[in-house]
């Protein structure tokens, strides 16, 4: 692990996963009208644990290739609690919901990691 990561700690693959979800629930809010549609989402704090070795391959040998998260999380597909006639499960009400929650917390993950960075940089300074 270098400085960098030490300084940015968790917060890029935070917003990362943020980003994936904020994409999905607007392409649930995109789709809120199309036939069949089903809606999608991740379970944030299980891809978050995964992200952050909950199931990460020990390296037990130079040779060993690694492997970074980042990829596709496992996709979720959401059960409405009134399904509709055509198939359809978003709920528009229930995706601006969580569209809003999660734009609130990517800010408030942005917020923090621009606090940690500069906090880094005035103590580089000696300020």
């Amino acid at each position: 692990m270098n400085a960098i990561d030490k300084v940015i700690g968790v917060s890029a693959s935070v917003l990362a996963l943020r980003s994936q979800r904020m994409e999905m629930i607007s392409a649930n809010l995109a789709n809120a009208d199309t036939p069949g549609y089903k809606a999608v989402d991740i379970d944030f704090k299980s891809a978050l644990q995964k992200e952050m070795g909950g199931s990460q391959l020990l390296c037990t040998n130079d040779a060993h290739v690694g492997m970074q998260g980042g990829g596709a999380q496992e996709t979720m597909y959401r059960v409405p609690s009134q399904p509709s006639l055509d198939g359809n499960t978003v709920e528009s009400d229930r995706e601006h919901m969580a569209f809003m929650e999660n734009a609130i917390r990517y800010q408030a993950s942005l917020d923090f990691l621009d606090g940690r960075i500069k906090s880094t940089l005035s103590a580089l300074r000696g300020e």
